[in-house]
């Protein structure tokens, strides 16, 4: 996707966060960047999910328990995948 169709600035940012689909159960990730819309997930095995694919995800490590967002799989790279959250 090119930077002109980008709907926020992309933050730099490395936290962990467990994401839960029920083709894999849960797994522990760490994120390379996020922004308004989305989040960008360093994962090696990212062929388990189409585009398109609903996932929950919450970030770990937090003070309190950080609440459970549906995200939508948007793209797939080399490196991990891009997702958006949903509404």
């Amino acid at each position: 996707m090119s930077a002109e169709k980008r709907h926020g600035n992309r933050t730099p940012m490395r936290c962990r966060i467990k994401i839960w689909h029920d083709s894999f159960g849960d797994m522990d990730v760490i994120t390379r960047d996020v922004s308004d819309t989305g989040v960008f997930l360093l994962i090696q095995d990212n062929d388990q999910l189409p585009i398109g694919a609903i996932v929950k995800g919450q970030i770990q490590g937090m003070p309190m328990e950080a609440p459970i967002l549906d995200m939508e799989v948007m793209r797939l790279a080399p490196e991990g995948m891009g997702l958006r959250y949903c509404d």
